[in-house]
């Protein structure tokens, strides 16, 4: 091997690639930001679940459960409800996450010793976030039998209090039923973003972008153009992938399909937003591509697709928050497993559609200079 030779052709290639700068700053941008943020973000163990209170008991002893359940950190008293009805609204629209139910005759059966019950209900239907809250839930009525076993004696009671755990919208605690609900919004992203930020770049990159300039097409209509196959293509691969869900994983969708349907297109506003952003910034189909799953991994890692958002520290949640995955994927579980309507998910279509109005919104100023 000739060193002189072998030396030009390195030479060469670390100049060519120190010379493009947008993959310089992915090759590095790429795995420290992943490792800092994913390292912080990634958490099993979820704490501080939003918890409501129903204690037809009103005594002191229902309310040193609660202070247990605080206590423990694993969640936080939010609201203190009066009904069963009222409850049940919380969790369906998702305002808390649990729910812990004192009964009337709590104080009186600890006192005669025959065995005392509170019920804590869970939304599962993310089932890891559930299956961590009922084990701490069970730790926690373990302790407070020790307790009240030290308190009164005799009685015969074997176990003087039992906290009873149930798990609404996913009772089987199935994983399917949470993550092929968010596969949805995972492949919509994927698809609509790196396919529609490849498409001005091949246009540019083959030069038919300026024979389309030049042509009596307006600028609108050659942004529509380029966009409307692709919200088409969206809405296909979500109506694939709910007959898959359905007739392959059997999740159906227990609420409304038009809302589902309604409420997508605010989605792919945002995805179709990403991928104009990322065309008018790339000048390769590679780069495009790059750019696109740069994007795409922190999405998938920080929109509670994995990990819940709850269990993230305080510092990531804003960037989870300003990802339009995050809200999909509550629009979606909330109208596939709960049934949930508008009036549960008015606020997550609000956040969302600000969202893809500002991202579409820039994406359409700064492509609008490019062809310009």
């Amino acid at each position: 091997m000739n060193i002189g030779r072998f030396g030009a052709v390195l030479k060469k290639e670390y100049r060519q690639f120190f010379r493009d700068r947008i993959t310089v700053g992915v090759s590095f941008m790429l795995p420290a930001v992943q490792l800092l943020v994913f390292g912080y973000a990634i958490n099993f163990q979820v704490k501080h679940l939003a918890t409501a209170v129903l204690d037809y008991a009103d005594c002191a002893e229902s309310r040193a459960i609660t202070q247990d359940f605080v206590n423990s950190e694993y969640f936080d008293v939010v609201r203190y409800v009066s009904n069963y009805r009222e409850l049940t609204a919380l969790i369906d629209r998702g305002t808390v996450k649990a729910g812990i139910i004192f009964p009337p005759d709590l104080k009186r059966r600890l006192k005669a010793g025959k065995g005392a019950e509170a019920a804590v209900v869970f939304d599962a239907s993310d089932p890891m976030t559930a299956s961590s809250a009922m084990s701490s839930a069970q730790t926690i009525g373990l302790y407070r039998a020790l307790v009240f076993t030290g308190r009164w004696k005799g009685g015969g009671a074997s176990m003087p209090f039992e906290i009873r755990t149930r798990a609404w919208y996913n009772p089987q605690m199935l994983s399917a039923n949470f993550m092929v609900p968010g596969l949805i919004g995972v492949i919509m992203q994927l698809v609509t973003t790196m396919l529609t930020s490849m498409a001005i770049v091949r246009e540019r990159e083959r030069g038919t972008l300026e024979q389309l300039l030049v042509s009596p097409v307006s600028r609108f209509e050659l942004i529509a153009g380029k966009l409307v196959p692709y919200i088409v293509l969206g809405y296909a691969d979500i109506t694939l992938a709910l007959v898959i869900a359905r007739y392959v994983f059997g999740v159906a969708v227990a609420g409304n399909l038009f809302a589902l349907y309604a409420l997508a297109f605010l989605f792919l506003a945002s995805t179709l937003g990403l991928g104009l952003l990322i065309s008018t910034a790339a000048k390769t189909q590679q780069q495009a591509m790059q750019m696109s799953m740069f994007v795409f991994l922190p999405s998938i890692m920080l929109s509670g697709f994995f990990f819940p958002v709850a269990a993230m520290p305080w510092f990531v949640r804003p960037i989870s928050y300003a990802i339009p995955l995050t809200w999909f994927l509550e629009i979606c579980r909330g109208i596939m497993l709960k049934g949930q309507s508008f009036e549960h998910l008015w606020r997550q279509s609000l956040y969302l559609g600000v969202i893809g109005i500002v991202i579409l919104g820039a994406a359409l100023s700064r492509l609008r200079k490019r062809i310009s």
